[in-house]
């Protein structure tokens, strides 16, 4: 399971974020050194507080990224051995209806009339025009 996280792929992720982790920490130790110089402001103070932060996040991130490819193939295992039971009884598995709440298109806006909003009238006949010369351009 865990040699799924050692392939070219995410032995990459895994320096990448290292190197990410390893950047906020020098950010935050450069940017409090330079809150405690003469020109430095409570600004460097603000960032070297921001800095591990962002560290703390880049780490959560790593370890939610492995956590989803490793359950991503144990889900994958473990629809393969049903995948051939289920090829095996050679009966067709009925799909599942999926139904969507609401439209993947939403409906078009009422039309406006010069007469409710000359302005927006006036610009939807300028957008108009734009998507037909677009039209014969192309």
């Amino acid at each position: 399971m865990f040699r799924s996280l050692l392939t070219p792929r995410w032995l990459l992720l895994h320096v990448l974020f290292i190197a990410a982790t390893i950047a906020t920490g020098c950010l935050a130790v450069w940017q409090w050194d330079r809150a405690h110089e003469a020109g430095g402001s409570f600004q460097n103070l603000g960032y070297a507080l921001q800095w591990p932060l962002f560290g703390a996040f880049t780490i959560f991130l790593w370890v939610r990224v492995m956590r989803m490819d490793l359950s991503r193939e144990r889900e994958q295992e473990e629809s393969a051995p049903q995948a051939e039971a289920d090829s095996a009884a050679e009966e067709p598995a009925e799909q599942p209806v999926v139904r969507r709440k609401r439209p993947l298109v939403p409906p078009p806006a009422p039309r406006v009339e010069e007469d409710d909003d000359p302005e927006l009238a006036a610009y939807n006949r300028y957008l108009a025009e734009l998507n037909e010369s677009d039209r014969r351009a192309s």
